[in-house]
């Protein structure tokens, strides 16, 4: 917002004075005490001032609370020198039995001021000068409007007589400087923090961005992308839902103009009895970095830099070739990772695995494949996600059987449903993969394929020595197929030859880079590509991620929108969430009942422990282990 006769300079006593003073030149605070926080107010009768308070802390995310007044208190120390409340806003509202019955521009007529409790909000005005400096564009303030807010389908975590949606604003940001925007405001929790979605504003249940329900529209240039932070509107909800006799806020936009700084190198300091929460620290490990993970809908996710950091070490270990299959060719930078954020972001699964290699034998799978799937759907289950195991009608017996084998020794919970797909015409994909067909209503958001025998340019599907297995084959590619154009359903392919299904995504490579390339490589593509020396290890990789992002407290912010809010004891990581994790013991148990059922090694035909000629002990266990201790090791305190 441009204001006029050098208002930008001011200082925030300065611009409370003029407030009082009723300057009409301020109409909203956006763009005005550049370096300071800002707050919104909110006014309750005193009766619910502790459920009130309880809200805030159940909901930190929009309502930041920077101080809580005494009954009838009109001044805030901590906050602000010489500052009367009940003038120094440029426009309240006024509530009676949760209704807006007036908006004034000072409360100092009103008569019933002993008996309320005013509460002191961070808002995201607040941040905007360091955004200004960290060269990412402010548009409300370049377009001279008021901040965009919206009304979510998210609900906030109730307490007491307090229930109501999230609110949120939305900020245009250019897409280079989405990491810059995420750094700046995760650096500023009094001001809301990081954003808490960044994309499609259909993940809120935000139909129209044109049609804010608070402020006013600010519109997207070239190349933005909308980001939504949470907002102290979110009181306001709160008090038109709990309908108080009398309530009074700060008018959207109107904000209150605080002396603390926007910097957290600058504590704030104040009597015991305030409730402000303190500047964080700044731990640069802990920096959330902003990463696409959907074109569509478009949808970005964050992670602290140590546990992107992590699922790359991750990435590395799984990247080695003791097979020298020459597989380190086919690797394309935190697909890994992007799968896990995808799928932490997902809610209900479906896995597809099976390779018959061995087409000489029966049964003629290979022991690659089906324990990276179960280390996936174990993890996933865990975290609540619906999953479905997808393999051929020639291998439902015996899949089934194995799942059972697994519940039984302890390797799965619980039983995971197994389903077949049979293509019975050109629609069969739609209806397998949607509800009734409809494209708007999708069964699974994420597909998962691990050492799944992959489709060839010229329908086939060739094993690594060029023989065609067709015959053994559903065409379970079709559902990857279909899926590119359902809206809400990612796709993962994990394979170690280029080959597999979804290693169409590097399929170029695999022509000019692996053995008989032009001819065995998958023509269709998923939207993450994950390699790995074997492909269980990749597995086991997904499902030691989704670990390291359980555990990361600024994905779980994310993927909570700031609400609700309970950190996680590290004995509680370690004891309850560990289990989930592949083991060394699990993994050689997995193996055994894999041989017992005659399924052999894929690259010897060995019906053995091994997998890809490679002998568990000590070639996969040593990997298991690696991971597993790049996982644990970031939990340490």
């Amino acid at each position: 917002m441009q204001h006029s006769g050098s208002l930008d300079c001011l200082s925030p006593a300065e611009l409370r004075l003029l407030i009082r003073q009723k300057d009409s030149r301020i109409r909203t605070t956006a763009g005005l005490a550049d370096g300071y926080q800002q707050a919104g107010v909110v006014v309750l009768p005193n009766h619910l001032a502790d459920d009130f308070e309880a809200f805030c802390h159940s909901n930190p995310a929009p309502l930041p609370l920077l101080y809580r007044s005494q009954s009838g208190e009109t001044s805030c120390p901590p906050l602000a020198k010489h500052a009367d409340i009940r003038t120094d806003i440029s426009q309240y509202c006024v509530y009676e039995e949760g209704c807006l019955v007036e908006t004034v521009s000072s409360l100092a007529a009103s008569g019933l001021w002993s008996d309320m409790v005013c509460f002191y909000l961070g808002c995201s005005f607040g941040f905007e000068g360091k955004l200004k400096k960290a060269g990412v564009p402010v548009r409300n303030v370049e377009q001279g409007r008021n901040i965009s807010m919206y009304r979510t389908a998210v609900g906030c975590f109730p307490a007491g007589k307090f229930s109501c949606p999230l609110v949120v604003t939305m900020r245009p940001i250019p897409a280079a400087l989405l990491d810059a925007a995420v750094e700046v405001t995760h650096l500023n929790p009094l001001a809301h923090g990081a954003p808490v979605h960044i994309g499609d504003p259909a993940f809120l249940g935000i139909q129209d961005l044109s049609r804010p329900d608070y402020g006013e529209q600010v519109e997207l240039q070239p190349g933005d992308v909308p980001v939504f932070w949470a907002c102290g509107v979110t009181a306001i909800e709160a008090i038109l839902s709990s309908k108080p006799p009398l309530a009074f806020s700060h008018s959207p936009g109107c904000m209150f103009l605080t002396d603390i700084p926007d910097t957290p190198s600058s504590p704030l300091t104040a009597p015991s009895d305030s409730l402000e929460p303190q500047h964080t620290k700044a731990h640069p490990e802990q920096t959330p970095l902003c990463f696409q993970v959907s074109h569509n809908p478009l949808l970005y996710s964050l992670a602290s830099q140590a546990a992107v950091a992590k699922i790359r070490q991750l990435e590395t270990v799984i990247g080695e070739d003791p097979g020298e299959r020459g597989i380190r060719a086919l690797f394309v930078q935190d697909e890994l990772l992007r799968s896990c954020l995808a799928l932490s972001h997902s809610s209900s699964v479906a896995i597809t695995t099976g390779f018959p290699t061995h087409y000489m034998h029966s049964p003629p799978d290979e022991t690659d494949g089906p324990p990276g799937a179960i280390a996936m759907a174990t993890m996933l289950l865990s975290l609540g996600k619906k999953v479905t195991m997808l393999t051929d009608r020639r291998a439902v017996e015996m899949n089934q059987a194995i799942i059972d084998e697994a519940v039984r020794n302890g390797v799965l919970k619980a039983a995971i449903p197994l389903v077949t797909f049979e293509d019975s015409g050109p629609d069969a994909a739609l209806h397998f993969l949607c509800h009734h067909g409809d494209a708007s209503k999708p069964r699974y958001d994420h597909l998962v394929a691990i050492e799944r025998s992959g489709r060839a340019s010229d329908g086939n599907y060739y094993n690594m020595r060029g023989i065609n297995i067709k015959h053994l084959v559903d065409p379970i590619d079709n559902l990857f197929i279909a899926a590119m154009d359902i809206p809400g359903i990612t796709t993962t392919g994990i394979g170690d030859g280029g080959n597999e299904l979804g290693m169409g995504k590097v399929k170029d490579k695999v022509i000019n880079l692996m053995p008989k390339g032009s001819l065995i490589a998958c023509d269709v593509p998923a939207d993450f590509a994950i390699t790995a020396g074997v492909s269980n290890w990749g597995g086991y990789a997904v499902a030691c991620g989704l670990y390291l992002l359980h555990t990361c407290p600024s994905h779980q912010r994310y993927l909570k929108k700031g609400l609700g809010l309970e950190p996680v004891t590290p004995q509680d990581q370690l004891q309850d969430w560990t289990a989930n994790l592949p083991s060394v013991d699990k993994e050689e148990s997995f193996l055994s009942t894999l041989v017992k059922f005659g399924i052999r090694s894929g690259k010897t035909a060995h019906l053995a422990m091994e997998v890809d000629g490679l002998t568990f002990h000590p070639t996969h266990s040593d990997i298991i282990s690696r991971l597993l201790e790049v996982t644990q090791r970031s939990t340490t305190p």
